[in-house]
């Protein structure tokens, strides 16, 4: 029998990203970022004045941190117990707006800290790959786990009938992200967000459309 599914993101709700990130930009290319929000063209500034940066040249730096930085990361509390506690009812798939060919990085790196599911790379909104994942796996209860906001309304817009909770795990950043009137749930931590997503698949109903 089919079983509920679980599509998670990556960065920031599993894994901590923004920190390391700051750091490997200061460290190698004199950039001083700033959490507070996801507006990464406010974040960034040269140590050393002069123009601001390009969208081209913070793009390069995102490259660049994915895959040969991604070693910095680490992993966010609770989380590999919760999906652990989640996989023993649920199918569960990562998916991460990474590039395809940092897939098997991903899926390297997530099993050095004991979790090993199906991993799906994506590139723009998570609305369409959700929604064929969903169609793949066939129960009719899903629910879906990120951190920005405007994904909660790409879902909501090709998958509505999956369950949407926004979890924002950095706490330098989750003051600066509103939740989107598209998610379900704002959860921020995974003891929370186990029994939420464990108390959707109980009562067994899809989210309205």
């Amino acid at each position: 029998m089919t079983r509920p599914l679980l599509i998670c993101d990556c960065d920031e709700v599993l894994l901590y990203m923004l920190r390391p990130f700051a750091d490997w930009l200061g460290e190698a290319h004199d950039v001083e970022f700033t959490i507070g929000s996801w507006d990464l063209a406010n974040a960034m500034k040269r140590r050393a004045g002069g123009p601001p940066l390009t969208r081209a040249e913070m793009g390069g730096f995102l490259g660049g941190f994915f895959p040969a930085q991604m070693h910095r990361q680490s992993l966010v509390p609770h989380a590999r117990e919760a999906l652990a506690a989640i996989a023993a009812q649920a199918d569960v798939v990562i998916l991460t707006n990474l590039e395809d060919q940092c897939r098997t990085h991903r899926i390297d790196q997530l099993a050095q800290f004991g979790i090993e599911h199906r991993v799906e790379c994506n590139q723009g909104g998570k609305g369409e790959p959700v929604a064929r994942l969903v169609a793949e796996h066939g129960h009719p209860v899903t629910v879906f786990v990120d951190d920005l906001p405007q994904h909660h309304a790409s879902v909501a817009e090709h998958a509505p009938q999956v369950w949407r909770l926004h979890m924002v795990s950095e706490p330098q950043l989750a003051p600066g992200v509103p939740t989107p009137p598209a998610a379900h749930a704002r959860i921020d931590d995974w003891v929370g967000a186990q029994a939420w997503v464990l108390a959707r698949f109980a009562d067994g109903v899809p989210a309205q459309a």
